[in-house]
């Protein structure tokens, strides 16, 4: 689906963005973009949607270069900004304004996302608080089936409900031959939503990967003493203890901790890719 080789960006020439990316995302996932600000998780997102051109390299989205921003192309993708406009329209108006840019637009989801989230499509969009602004924009995006849907910082101004319903409501509506990238600061907010992840660390993805993949080379393990393990890639304090990135030698079978993968992978990049990486 997303195809990217020796992609180099830059908006001066003093400081580039991206220099010799690759990057391969295939349909029918989730994944999640993690970096911290100012890595270009955006520039990224950006890219993909033809919103920015790369400077060298290649770049294809559904076997088509975004710059040319076809019309087969554009309604096949849908961008949620991570600041959201204000409208004077009503949720329902503004629907039916731009659903028919979108072939596989579906009525009947649109009315059950907006129920979930508690969202009256007769409201105005200006008198909504930006969570629900962003909840609104959701609801639209999900509903226009495309095949690709990128979420910039999505979680946003949503308290803690507001993101357990965001990972029901984007699961339950994820369709089978689409994929999302959700690019995030906030780790912890994908927590049992995302296939993959991709981090990005100085202009470079440093990792690409999904979740079933790393936990079959990897275990996190939690303990309540201060003892790390001699074989642990990375220990981090946590609420009740510690939690440790071993090797999984022993096939257990441990959920991953994101925000503790995402500190191991920065923090032990060599040990822990080659760790992954061994046969």
């Amino acid at each position: 689906m997303i195809q990217a080789n020796n992609l180099s960006f830059h908006y001066t020439t003093k400081k580039p963005v991206y220099q010799n990316l690759d990057l391969h995302i295939e349909p029918g996932k989730i994944y999640g973009i993690l970096g911290k600000n100012g890595v270009g998780k955006t520039t990224l997102l950006k890219l993909i949607n033809g919103l920015v051109f790369p400077k060298e390299g290649s770049l294809d989205v559904f076997g088509d270069r975004p710059q040319n921003r076809k019309v087969s192309f554009l309604n096949e993708i849908f961008y949620i900004r991570e600041e959201i406009p204000t409208s004077k329209l009503s949720i329902k108006k503004e629907k039916n304004l731009y659903a028919p840019f979108y072939p596989s637009f579906s009525e009947e989801s649109h009315q059950i996302i907006l129920s979930k989230f508690d969202l009256d499509p007769n409201e105005r969009i200006s008198n909504l608080s930006f969570g629900q602004k962003k909840k609104a924009h959701l609801a639209f995006a999900l509903a226009t089936g495309c095949r690709l849907l990128l979420l910039d910082e999505p979680t946003n101004a949503l308290d803690i409900p507001s993101k357990s319903q965001f990972r029901k409501v984007v699961s339950a509506h994820m369709h089978e031959n689409s994929s999302i990238l959700i690019s995030t600061h906030q780790v912890r907010d994908l927590s049992n939503l995302i296939d993959g992840v991709v981090i990005i660390e100085k202009g470079k993805i440093i990792l690409s990967e999904e979740l079933f993949e790393i936990s079959k080379k990897m275990a996190f393990v939690s303990s309540l003493g201060t003892a790390v393990p001699e074989d642990a890639i990375y220990s981090e304090r946590v609420p009740g203890g510690n939690i440790h990135v071993v090797p999984n030698t022993k096939q257990l079978e441990t959920d991953i901790d994101l925000e503790v993968l995402f500190n191991a992978v920065l923090t032990e990049q060599s040990q822990f890719i080659k760790t992954l990486n061994a046969s």
